[in-house]
């Protein structure tokens, strides 16, 4: 565990990106197997432990530390871990234990059932000082908060080995740890490790964010064009055995949560498309999708009600045949054929825009399409198929958000950084009751969109603001508007207001305007998509 916990404390103090890069290679150059593959799971975030809670932990601290002592404390670190590794009481008496290595505590955590995970864990902290047990409760709770994300990560992996990131993440939904076989290949004592590809996750191909002016310095004519659906991207993946896998953006498993479009596909392929619920030809809203998701046994009467569709993009591999070093055009006429020749039913094929020039498609972004669609795409036509964000192949070109004003009702305390700050804002709409009085109701909640100025003004104001408390909610003075961002609205039985907003933000803090003049449910009913 010490050459793990010295890795995440200099990861904390390290904030330039090429800083953080080198103190990773020297772990994996400094430590050896299997540590350094668990340590490498750890930062990537692939280590579960089914039985290691965030209740655990508080349940030792009460026993060990005054229960208000603790509150405070937490609320001024903001972080479990961090707080229960600073206040967790030397050891009594007794001859001073060795630290425990990485992998007798991965190796514990995982088999332990969950009434021995308390024990393992006191004779742990007890035995490691406060940087080790910050490290073990990181390691045991997840979210490192380190700065490293799983492609940095994979990164150093690339750079200790001398080889492309590409080449890592090809390989890398096909591994386990603690990744004996893929230090060896990197070190040069084994060979490249053959993971059974034919049902595994191939990285995705993304889009960089386009602004308008950029639209000038690109030629139209290299382009083809594509709306973007307001669904979740994914991966279909069909062995020649007529295996299925339906994959996340991020390599995550969903093909339980969708046997109805699993059940279509027995062609081999890998296909990228975006899931939608489709009815009678129409994209129905986001809302119905999010009932599909995270299920891993839906019932047939849910399928009944929010079918799954794909609307394919792209097509990596046709067969055995990898397609990926084909230009954009030419994977396309392929996914045309195979689609053609295939007919699954659950899946159509993402139509192609014709346009003249930029302001041609700039029409293809009007509202007039309906909320299903979030802007276009833009994609090179000679463009191969490449893992990760390149900058320039793939342009995304959203629509602008809808904007609404709206009046802050209740703050919440945030997380982590945020703990001590009111951060998360329910805010609302005037409606008439039917005696003809005006009263608020909820429309949503937000928690981003301003600046870290901004958070402590508001901060401010709604502790000097507050009418009533529920916890860790304060109900405030409806005083306040602000102005809202989002993506669309949609019907909502879970809201008084019978409402609620897709993915929205704080656009701007509107000190200026009184709340009575915010806008009213009627106004934002009026921004509900067409019933088809």
């Amino acid at each position: 565990m010490n050459a793990f916990s010295r890795l995440l404390d200099s990861l904390v103090f390290a904030p330039q990106r090429t800083a953080k890069l080198r103190l990773i290679k020297r772990y994996f150059s400094t430590v050896g197997d299997p540590d350094r593959g668990w340590g490498l799971a750890a930062l990537t975030g692939t280590l579960v432990f089914p039985h290691a809670k965030p209740a655990v932990i508080r349940g030792l601290m009460a026993e060990r530390v005054d229960p208000l002592l603790f509150q405070l404390s937490y609320d001024y670190v903001g972080d479990l871990a961090e707080t229960a590794s600073l206040l967790w009481p030397a050891a009594d008496g007794g001859e001073e234990r060795p630290p425990p290595p990485l992998r007798e505590v991965v190796a514990t955590l995982r088999e332990a059932p969950k009434a021995a995970v308390a024990a393992h864990l006191v004779r742990w902290l007890d035995a490691l000082d406060a940087s080790g047990r910050f490290a073990l409760l990181k390691l045991m709770t997840g979210g490192l908060r380190v700065g490293v994300s799983a492609r940095l990560a994979k990164t150093a992996l690339a750079e200790f080995g001398g080889r492309d990131v590409a080449d890592i993440e090809e390989l890398w939904h096909g591994l386990d740890p603690p990744y004996a076989e893929l230090f060896a290949w990197l070190e040069g004592r084994g060979p490249q490790p053959r993971a059974a590809m034919a049902l595994t996750f191939r990285p995705m191909m993304l889009a960089t964010t386009l602004a308008e002016a950029d639209l000038a310095d690109l030629d139209p004519c290299a382009y083809a064009a594509e709306w973007k659906w307001d669904g979740i991207r994914v991966q279909l993946a069909v062995s020649a055995d007529g295996g299925v896998r339906i994959f996340s953006r991020t390599g995550d498993d969903i093909t339980a949560a969708f046997p109805d479009v699993a059940a279509t596909l027995c062609a081999p392929a890998v296909l990228d498309g975006e899931l939608l619920v489709v009815r009678d030809g129409a994209v129905a809203p986001f809302n119905d999708l999010q009932q599909r998701l995270g299920r891993k046994a839906p019932p047939k009467s849910l399928l009944a009600r929010h079918p799954a569709h794909v609307r394919l993009y792209d097509m990596l591999f046709d067969g055995g045949e990898d397609l990926r070093p084909l230009p954009f055009a030419a994977r396309r006429a392929r996914l045309e054929a195979w689609l053609a020749r295939t007919r699954p039913p659950a899946m159509d094929l993402s139509p192609l825009l014709e346009f003249a020039g930029w302001t041609d498609l700039a029409a293809h972004r009007a509202r007039d399409h309906g909320d299903s669609i979030e802007g276009v795409m833009l994609k090179r036509r000679d463009s191969p198929y490449l893992a990760g964000r390149p900058k320039g192949p793939w342009l995304k070109w959203k629509r602008d958000p809808l904007t609404i004003d709206c009046v802050l009702m209740y703050a919440q305390r945030g997380h982590g950084k945020r703990s001590s700050y009111y951060s998360d804002y329910t805010f609302g709409c005037w409606r008439t009751d039917g005696d003809g009085r005006r009263e608020l109701v909820p429309v949503g909640k937000a928690y981003f969109g301003f600046t870290d100025a901004e958070l402590r003004q508001l901060d401010r104001w709604v502790r000097s603001h507050t009418v009533e408390r529920f916890g860790p909610v304060r109900a405030v003075d409806p005083a306040l508007v602000l102005e809202i961002a989002f993506d669309g609205a949609q019907r909502s039985s879970r809201h008084k207001s019978g409402l609620a907003l897709r993915f929205p933000r704080v656009h701007r803090i509107r000190w200026d305007k009184p709340a009575a003049e915010a806008d009213t449910v009627a106004a934002l009913t009026r921004l509900l998509p067409a019933t088809p």
